[in-house]
């Protein structure tokens, strides 16, 4: 029984010295983008990304937990623009807009209940419509765990943007330029 628990307790001081060697070996940094072309003019998928208020009508994860409470704060578009969220299912975060150039490119500020990143639009006119490109950036700093997740970020959000960029072009194109 003591070698059992001898053993045990080696295999734990393993596992612990591998979660943290590993974890720091892990990239610090993750980032995850999709991009789509969407047959409106820049000004106009613009207009929609600058605001909250039609956000769940293209959101991948709207349609996760329709019944979650949403809040919105700050002006209604621009820099300010804030939304929060509160559910089973999609957790608990918010979303504030921290820079907006026009036509071309926005920032927002993302918390999921205390971990920080970054999601970016960026637009540039094609043909007659926009290549939007939505990009996800988080730095994990050294939260060993941050950096173990950062190895599914890929799969993880890269599934849901793609779904909300067809989304977000079956809404806009079925609106009049």
């Amino acid at each position: 029984m003591k070698a059992l628990l001898k053993g045990l307790f080696y295999l734990i001081v393993l596992l612990a010295v591998v979660f943290a060697g590993g974890g720091l070996l892990l990239p610090d940094k993750t980032h995850v983008e999709r991009s789509a072309v969407i047959q409106r003019p820049p000004a106009q998928v613009f207009a929609m990304l600058d605001s909250f208020k039609r956000f769940n009508e293209w959101s991948p994860w709207y349609a996760l937990e329709p019944d979650a409470k949403y809040s919105y704060s700050g002006p209604e578009s621009g820099v300010g623009a804030g939304m929060a969220w509160e559910g089973k299912r999609v957790g608990r975060g918010s979303q504030r807009i921290a820079e907006s150039v026009p036509q071309s490119r926005i920032a927002v500020a993302l918390d999921f209940d205390g971990s920080q990143a970054t999601a970016t639009y960026t637009l540039a006119a094609e043909g007659e419509g926009t290549k939007l490109t939505w990009a996800l950036d988080s730095d994990h700093g050294y939260n060993l765990m941050a950096r173990w997740i950062g190895l599914v970020m890929e799969k993880m959000v890269g599934k849901d943007y793609e779904q909300g960029l067809a989304r977000l072009k079956q809404v806009m194109e079925n609106e009049p330029r």
